[in-house]
């Protein structure tokens, strides 16, 4: 072949695969429908070629291995010579052995082969004359008593050891307020002057149980829990007044060894109906939570780990100071007296707070949700809105006095 020659041919073949390469730049479709057609083509030729070609394989395979199996196997033939006329067939036998007597034991002996012992002899005797007199009745040496009763021990406690009895109210019976653990008359009036400035009409209206909780680290009202019932006309009337503890507002380790700031926020807050507890205990913290209640607070997308419960172990004797995680505590008695009041009473419908979808967290300030029709948003919850306030309140209890 010449020089020449070849270098057209080689020319075509470059023309060629640009002209091919154009064409499916510019028609992508023509790639497509090439590869579909491919695949179509490839799986036709599978089903009428490939896999019957393997299947009469298969069946010749099988067919061989079976002849090679039967080959070396030997055949025997047995042939019977027929009978000649008057001639008779015997068949020889093989005598058996003789099988030896068995004799059968007594049933005595048989029982003394088992774990049962054998049967008694029992000698019956003759009737007794019909002229035997009469035995005379049989009376017991002593008369029969009862037992008596084993005695009631009871080891008595010294008088300022004893400890007093706690009588078990019903569970339907809301418990009575317990008397405050200090005069609380100014200090209760500065608190629900502080309640009723941060509550707008709406809460006024749409909540019956209102939690004022100071934060403070120091003050009058500082952590205390204030418990004011709604009545008749919007009055708010003090129920309790409970000693608190709020967030120790520092920088610390939980159980997990996960950094984490200790703080109570401030804000507005309502309790979660679906996660009320009266045994919890803390993931993150390892700790006992008795009488829970939550928040339903979503922040970030995820609801929140706070929440009113009963201190325990050593909290309790550090109630009024700055010393949880985060939650508010209160006594165990303050925990399990407000649990019972808000389930018996206040289940209802309650204003939903705005939700902030662009950070995923619902407001904590005090606005509320409300429709296109300018109406609040409701949903099933508890009638109890919750404030907390990083306020100590000196200037306001020193000028009611």
């Amino acid at each position: 072949m010449s020089a020449l020659r070849l270098l057209a041919f080689s020319y075509l073949a470059a023309a060629s695969v640009f002209t091919l390469t154009g064409a499916v730049q510019s028609h992508p479709e023509f790639l497509r429908d090439f590869s579909a057609r491919a695949d179509r083509l490839s799986d036709r030729f599978a089903q009428k070629v490939l896999d019957p070609a393997l299947e009469r394989l298969r069946r010749h395979d099988v067919a061989l291995l079976d002849s090679l199996d039967h080959r070396h196997q030997p055949v025997v033939r047995l042939a019977i010579r027929p009978l000649i006329p008057g001639e008779e067939r015997l068949l020889v036998t093989r005598p058996s052995a003789p099988v030896a007597p068995r004799t059968l034991a007594p049933a005595d002996s048989l029982m003394a082969e088992s774990d049962f012992a054998p049967s008694g002899i029992i000698e019956i005797l003759p009737d007794l004359p019909d002229d035997l007199p009469e035995p005379p009745e049989p009376k017991l040496a002593a008369p029969r008593m009862p037992r008596a009763p084993a005695p009631d021990i009871r080891i008595a406690k010294s008088p300022e050891n004893r400890a007093p009895q706690k009588q078990a109210a019903p569970a339907w019976r809301i418990p009575e307020p317990p008397l405050p653990d200090a005069p609380s008359g100014p200090r209760a009036m500065a608190a629900s002057m502080r309640l009723k400035a941060g509550l707008s009409q709406d809460m006024l209206n749409n909540f019956d149980l209102f939690l004022y909780v100071s934060k403070a680290a120091s003050g009058p009202l500082a952590q205390r829990m204030y418990v004011f019932k709604k009545t008749p006309g919007n009055t708010l009337t003090l129920a309790y007044d409970w000693a608190a503890s709020t967030g120790r507002e520092k920088s610390e380790t939980n159980a997990r060894g996960r950094p984490s700031f200790t703080a109570t926020p401030a804000g507005y807050y309502q309790l979660d109906p679906e996660r009320m507890y009266r045994r919890y205990r803390s993931y993150s913290w390892d700790q006992p939570m008795p009488n829970a209640m939550f928040f339903n607070w979503e922040r970030r997308g995820l609801q929140t780990g706070l929440a009113i419960h009963a201190a325990s172990g050593k909290n309790i004797a550090k109630l009024g100071t700055r010393n949880s995680a985060g939650c508010i505590h209160l006594s165990p008695e303050n925990a399990e007296v407000l649990q019972t009041l808000i389930r018996a009473n206040y289940r209802g419908q309650v204003p939903r707070f705005a939700y902030n979808t662009a950070t995923r967290t619902m407001s904590n300030k005090g606005a509320l949700m409300h429709g296109r029709d300018g109406n609040l948003r409701m949903a099933d919850g508890y009638r109890v809105l919750i404030l907390i306030e990083d306020y100590g309140g000196k200037d306001m209890v020193a000028a009611l006095f």
